[in-house]
């Protein structure tokens, strides 16, 4: 190994962060190392991964687990800055006089199911090469057993959770971010039973549910949802001001500036703020983020770049965007939730939580991935909103024997205040957004 190059790569990432089931976090670097994409499709777990070896570097990444990298130059050769947010690089370069070079658009997020290669060559240095680790076998079920395709699904999805449970939130309480939604819905009903199952006491569990000002549709659904199966007593309102809604604050924390995921973020963080002011030292909380990407639930008439042909025909659109090697993937971002993600962890990790989104794991993804959404929809739009519904109940009901309520799809930014106070605080304009991001740096 070449001492030369590895003096000039920075990591500031924390594998401590890392859930990996099967290895030690050496082993899974080691892995990276080789470049043998099999081999690294099957860590498991959530990770981010770095490995150096000699002028090349090595990184990979789940969905849960960002990374970010910038290149500056010294003297003596390229120097490269390994972290998990924007500010960490900003903050390393102006310690070593180097802020000068600096601007969040030079900045690079590695994309999740890959392996990112890099060259640290000199100048210019070369892009980065992308190897996919993660290429799930698609329409891979069979169209007529929604229901077979439900329990196969949650099973797995209860796996995860059943492992978090054993090995990772093995004492103390557990929360959900809850809107009664039917991915928090499912991830909370996969929960309590997880515990019980595992002969854990369920007082361990929350549902947090935010409503501001006392207002929100969320707060109704979530006592429905709980009184129809009698679990009520675990729903627990966190009730916050308009005032503690701050759209510039997240920006802030999730380093972005698209409209949704800052909404969105903004709802999380003054959940979560409220959770940690009422409880000092609570550390884990589920989320059930990515279920919509993964059965492809969002209203495609919203946004004018997608078909739902270029949904249904694309893999893994809504988790990656159009992929790393098209005209429309951002230089400075990864694409889908791999990018959308910080909205969701950014503020967690902000507060002191550790967050955990089961349906972003790759085992999960992969089965989702496998149901034919073609044959099963026919191209139809509302067949296609409907399916998601369908085969999570059935999932639900072959797990736990628990009936599951399902509610229309809501986003959590609108579910959380009244249609007033979310037009009264968040800016019609993208470009506030954008504005706000940049004079971060100003």
């Amino acid at each position: 190994m070449n001492s030369l190059y590895v003096s000039n790569v920075v990591d500031l990432t924390n594998p401590e962060k890392n859930v990996i089931y099967n290895m030690t976090h050496e082993e899974a670097v080691n892995i990276v190392r080789s470049g043998d994409v099999e081999a690294v499709r099957k860590i498991d777990g959530q990770f981010s991964l770095i490995s150096v070896d000699g002028k090349t570097i090595r990184m990979a990444r789940s969905i849960g687990r960002p990374i970010r990298y910038f290149i500056a130059k010294r003297p003596a050769g390229p120097n490269l800055i390994i972290a998990e947010r924007i500010d960490a690089i900003y903050d390393y370069l102006k310690k070593e006089g180097l802020d000068d070079q600096f601007h969040p658009s030079y900045t690079r997020m590695a994309p999740a199911h890959y392996i990112t290669k890099i060259e640290l060559l000199g100048c210019p240095d070369p892009n980065p090469v992308y190897n996919r680790f993660f290429t799930p076998e698609r329409n891979k079920f069979s169209h007529d057993n929604p229901a077979r395709i439900g329990e196969n699904y949650i099973g797995v999805l209860y796996k995860e959770i059943k492992k978090w449970l054993q090995f990772r939130a093995k004492t103390g309480p557990v929360g959900v971010t809850f809107s009664a939604g039917i991915d928090s819905g499912s991830v909370f009903l996969l929960t309590y039973h997880a515990l019980k199952e595992l002969g854990e006491s369920p007082s361990r569990l929350k549902a947090f549910t935010l409503s501001i000002d006392g207002d929100g549709a969320d707060l109704i659904q979530a006592r429905k949802f709980l009184e129809a199966l009698n679990l009520e007593l675990f729903l627990e309102p966190i009730e916050m001001d308009y005032s503690a809604l701050d759209w510039k604050k997240a920006v802030k924390v999730v380093e972005d500036y698209k409209p949704l995921d800052i909404q969105s973020a903004t709802m999380n963080l003054s959940l979560l703020q409220g959770i940690r002011s009422r409880y000092p030292d609570w550390k884990y909380i589920f989320d059930g983020d990515g279920g919509d990407e993964n059965l492809k639930d969002y209203p495609i008439e919203e946004n004018p770049e997608l078909t739902i042909r270029s949904v249904l025909n694309n893999m893994m659109l809504y988790h990656e965007g159009w992929g790393v090697e098209s005209i429309k993937h951002s230089l400075t971002y990864s694409g889908g939730l791999s990018r959308g993600y910080m909205r969701t962890y950014a503020p967690g990790d902000w507060l002191g939580f550790e967050v955990f989104s089961p349906y972003t794991l790759p085992n999960v993804i992969e089965i989702s991935e496998g149901i034919p959404y073609i044959d099963m929809t026919n191209w139809d739009h509302q067949k296609l909103y409907d399916l998601k519904g369908q085969i999570v109940s059935h999932g639900i009901k072959a797990i736990t024997g628990m009936e599951m309520p399902v509610f229309p799809k809501r986003r959590f930014q609108h579910g959380a205040a009244s249609p007033k106070a979310f037009s009264r605080h968040f800016p019609v304009r993208d470009i506030a957004y954008r504005k706000e991001f940049l004079s971060i740096y100003e």
